[in-house]
């Protein structure tokens, strides 16, 4: 029984078609199902990714049209990431992205990763992270995350020169999104908001069985705790990090567009999921019923600072009711819905979705 990784993230989105058009268009992400909420049914489900959406590369909204925007704080998500191998295609994107005339910070060095820092029109913080230099900078392999890093204070210091920072970009305008830009390794970190790091510790090592893989201070707010824990060697694609705040001084935070749902964690399947459910009930989590999502099944449960933390199947993947080559194109309703898709279809504006054609092939 093992947490694999990153399945997805479920954020709030107050418009679904400007959404399609900032992760298609913009970001060069394929939609690879549109659907809808299956707990609200007149709202839409959307979800991003590669070519196949396959775990670890969904980014989801759901659709609350019209809501105001809410805000990050204990108990929500504040950013996710997604990954790149290099340096040269994080300066790519963040060049590719002023050109679209979205306000880019960075790039920032963050010791085991450098990364640039933006916004959706929702106002959701995205990272776009390098896969490396990774944890061992600091420590031997054998013993990351077992002490205490401070970051290095030149690093502090070059991070604040506004100048240097603001001229290190591509140099020349990008006319596409090129293969070493594509996203479509999904995400590398999702980073979340903790009133105590040590209870967090305890729900996802002692419970979950995850690995802290560094403990270190946030690098913009360095009196604070910024705590990461992964799976094997805490690859990316495995890594849910997070800031510990004074709930003291710290509001909660409030739902809404452009603030995190839900995340969710991969597991192999559903007798894996039966036994998380044990182990989360006599932990003292509050954990559901397994729920059919369809292209996956599901449990949800709490982080201890109140966050819904999903732990979904692999399986069996968005290709379950549409050819690869068609997904995302059409309306797709669970069975259980079907008899009622006059009344969703019109209750939803329906979307133009761009034809997607991978990188590869230009």
């Amino acid at each position: 029984m093992k947490i694999l990784g990153l399945h997805h993230i479920t954020l709030v989105s107050a418009d679904a078609q400007r959404t399609v058009d900032f992760y298609t268009r913009i970001l060069g992400m394929r939609l690879v199902k549109q659907t809808v909420n299956f707990d609200d049914p007149g709202s839409y489900h959307l979800y991003f990714g590669d070519e196949t959406g396959k775990p670890g590369t969904a980014i989801t909204f759901f659709e609350w049209r019209g809501v105001r925007r809410g805000y990050a704080g204990v108990g929500g998500t504040h950013h996710f990431a997604l990954r790149v191998a290099t340096l040269e295609a994080l300066l790519k994107w963040k060049r590719w992205l002023v050109d679209h005339q979205i306000r880019v910070e960075g790039p920032l060095d963050r010791h085991y990763f450098k990364s640039i820092y933006f916004r959706d029109l929702d106002g959701t913080i995205i990272e776009i992270a390098t896969d490396g230099p990774g944890w061992t900078m600091d420590e031997a392999p054998d013993q990351v995350g077992t002490e205490f890093r401070q970051p290095p204070p030149e690093m502090i210091v070059n991070n604040r020169d506004e100048a240097r920072i603001a001229a290190e970009m591509w140099p020349e305008p990008i006319s596409a999104i090129t293969p070493d830009m594509a996203l479509m390794n999904g995400m590398h970190h999702i980073t979340a908001i903790s009133s105590d790091i040590q209870a967090t510790h305890a729900f996802y090592a002692d419970v979950l069985g995850m690995h802290r893989v560094k403990m270190t201070s946030n690098f913009d707010d360095p009196d604070s705790a910024h705590w990461y824990w992964g799976v094997d060697d805490g690859k990316p694609g495995t890594l849910i990090t997070y800031f510990e705040r004074d709930p003291a001084n710290a509001h909660y935070t409030q739902m809404g567009a452009g603030q995190t749902h839900h995340f969710a964690l991969a597991v192999a399947d559903e007798a894996e999921q039966t036994e998380w459910r044990i182990r989360l009930s006599r932990a003292g989590y509050r954990v559901s019923p397994i729920m059919d999502r369809v292209y996956f099944k599901s449990i949800y449960t709490n982080d201890p600072d109140g966050h819904i933390v999903e732990l979904a199947t692999v399986g069996p993947g968005f290709p379950f009711d549409e050819s690869v080559a068609t997904l995302g194109t059409t309306l797709k309703l669970p069975p259980w819905l079907e008899a009622q898709r006059p009344a969703i279809a019109g209750s939803l504006t329906p979307l133009q979705v761009p034809e997607w054609r991978s990188v590869a092939e230009g």
